[in-house]
C-alpha cells in the first residue's frame, strides 16, 4: 500500500472488509430475527440487555489484536520480514495468555454485571445462559481476530472476507438448526456463533501458514528484548479506550434497563442495526490502519495525508447514503425485528424506529471518527484515541444520568451521536498536530 493511488488502494482494501462485515452483521441480524420469532420478544430483550458487556468482550480482543497489527504493518511497510515474523510469533504468544485471563474474568463477571445493569429479573436466566455460552468461545474469537489482523497488516483483506462469509453462512444454518429445529432457544443461537467463529479462525490460521513472509518458525518465538513491551504499549491504550467506552455504555444500560422490557427490546433491535450503520466505517478505518502503518513504516508522510483526505470524502459520502437508506426504510426494518401488533411489540417498535433515526441522521460524524482514530493508530499514536474514548465516556454518562431528567429516554439516544462529536474534537485536533509536525519534518528533509 506504499505505491499507487491512495483512494484506489483504500477502496480495494475496504471493499472485501465491508463484504466481510456485511456477512458478519447478516448473521448477527439473523440471530436476533430467529430469537425474536422463534423464542419471543423477551428473548430478544435478554440477548440485548447485556449488549455492552458482550461488546466489551469483543473489543478487548480487537484492542490487542489491532494493537499488535500496528507493529506488523510497520514491519511489513519497512520490508523487515525477519522482524515481522518475530512480531507475529510474540503476538500469538501474548494472545494465548490474554485468552485464558479474559475467559476467567468475563465468565466470573456475569452475575455482578447483570446485577449492576439492573437486568430485569424475568429475562435474567436467559441472559446468563446466552452470554456464558458466548464467552466460552473467547479463544475462537481471538484466533479469528489475530489471524485476520495479521493478514490485513500485510495488505490481505480478501482471506478474512472468505473466512467471514463461510462463518456467516454456517452461523445462519446452525441458527436454524439449533434454535428452530432442535428448540435450544438462545443457547442454540450463542453456540452457533461460537462454532462459526472457530471455523473462521482456523481458516485464517491455515491461510497464514501458506504465506512464506507470514509463516513463523520456532526461532521466532524466542524472546526478543523489548518486543512484548512494544506490542503491549501499542495495545494497552486501545484497550483502555475501548473499555472506557464499554463501561460508559454499561452505565447507560443500567439506566436503559430501568425503562422496562419494551424499551430494552426496541433499543436492542436498533443496536443490531447499529452494526450495519457502522459497517463501512469500520472497513474504512481498518483500511486506513494498514495503509497508514505501511506508509509510516516506509517514511511516506505525504501519502498518509493524501490517503486521509481521500478516506474522509469517501466515508462521508458512504455515511450519507447508508443513513438516508435507513431513514427511508426504517419502519420496515424495525418491523422485521419486532413482528406482531400487540401493545408490547408496538411500543418496542416505536422505541426502535426513533433510535434508528437519531443514529442515522448524523452518521458522517461516526465515519470521521473511525477514519481519524485508525489513521492515528497506524502512526503508532494510541494515546489520542484513548483520550477520545474518555471523551465518549464522559458525554454518555452526562446524557444518561443528568439529561434524562429533562429529556427522558431521548437523552440516552442522543447521547450516542453526542459522544461521537466529543471524540471527533479530540481526534481531529490530534490529526492536525501530527500533520503540522510531519510537514515540518518533510520540509526539513527536503
Amino acid at each position: 500500500m506504499t505505491h499507487g493511488s491512495p483512494l484506489r488502494l483504500i477502496i480495494t482494501f475496504a471493499i472485501p472488509m465491508m463484504l466481510g462485515n456485511l456477512f458478519q452483521q447478516l448473521y448477527m441480524i439473523v440471530d436476533a430475527l430467529v430469537v425474536s420469532r422463534a423464542v419471543g420478544v423477551e428473548a430478544l430483550a435478554a440477548v440485548g440487555s447485556a449488549d455492552w458487556y458482550t461488546y466489551m468482550n469483543l473489543v478487548v480482543v480487537q484492542s490487542f489484536t489491532q494493537g499488535f497489527s500496528i507493529q506488523a504493518a510497520q514491519d511489513y511497510g519497512a520490508g523487515d520480514i525477519g522482524h515481522l515474523k518475530k512480531t507475529i510469533a510474540h503476538s500469538i504468544r501474548l494472545c494465548c495468555v490474554i485468552a485464558v485471563l479474559q475467559l476467567i474474568l468475563f465468565e466470573a463477571g456475569i452475575l455482578p454485571v447483570l446485577h449492576f445493569l439492573h437486568t430485569p429479573q424475568e429475562i435474567r436466566p436467559m441472559t446468563i445462559l446466552y452470554i456464558a455460552t458466548l464467552f466460552a468461545g473467547i479463544p475462537a474469537l481471538l484466533l479469528y481476530n489475530m489471524g485476520a489482523s495479521i493478514l490485513r497488516a500485510a495488505g490481505n483483506s480478501r482471506t478474512p472476507l472468505i473466512a467471514m462469509v463461510i462463518a456467516s453462512l454456517l452461523n445462519i444454518a446452525l441458527d436454524i438448526l439449533f434454535v428452530m429445529n432442535f428448540r435450544w432457544g438462545i443457547f442454540g443461537a450463542a453456540f452457533a456463533t461460537v462454532l462459526s467463529e472457530l471455523v473462521s479462525g482456523l481458516f485464517c490460521a491455515a491461510a497464514i501458514r501458506r504465506i512464506p513472509v507470514l509463516r513463523t518458525s520456532k526461532e521466532d518465538y524466542l524472546p526478543e528484548k523489548g518486543l512484548n513491551a512494544r506490542l503491549l504499549k501499542l495495545s494497552l491504550p486501545l484497550f483502555m479506550q475501548n473499555v472506557l467506552i464499554c463501561v460508559g455504555g454499561m452505565l447507560v444500560a443500567s439506566v436503559e434497563n430501568s425503562f422496562g422490557v419494551d424499551y430494552v427490546a426496541g433499543y436492542t433491535a436498533t443496536n443490531k442495526l447499529y452494526a450495519t450503520l457502522e459497517m463501512a466505517a469500520i472497513s474504512y478505518g481498518y483500511a486506513m490502519l494498514s495503509y497508514t502503518g505501511q506508509n509510516y513504516g516506509a517514511g511516506k508522510d505525504r501519502r498518509i495525508r493524501e490517503g486521509f483526505r481521500a478516506s474522509l470524502i469517501l466515508s462521508c459520502v458512504t455515511a450519507v447514503v447508508i443513513g438516508g437508506a435507513m431513514v427511508l426504510a426504517g419502519h420496515s426494518v424495525t418491523g422485521a425485528f419486532l413482528p406482531g401488533s400487540d401493545a408490547h411489540t408496538l411500543a418496542a417498535r416505536a422505541v426502535s424506529y426513533r433510535y434508528l433515526l437519531i443514529l442515522s441522521l448524523p452518521l458522517p460524524i461516526l465515519y470521521i471518527l473511525h477514519v481519524s482514530r485508525c489513521m492515528l493508530q497506524g502512526m503508532g499514536d494510541t494515546v489520542a484515541p484513548m483520550i477520545s474514548g474518555l471523551a465518549e465516556f464522559g458525554v454518555r454518562i452526562v446524557c444518561a444520568f443528568l439529561l434524562t431528567g429533562f429529556l427522558g429516554q431521548s437523552a440516552i439516544m442522543w447521547g450516542e451521536p453526542a459522544a461521537w462529536v466529543a471524540a471527533d474534537v479530540v481526534l481531529i485536533g490530534a490529526v492536525i498536530l501530527h500533520f503540522r509536525k510531519g510537514m515540518r519534518s518533510s520540509d526539513e528533509e527536503s
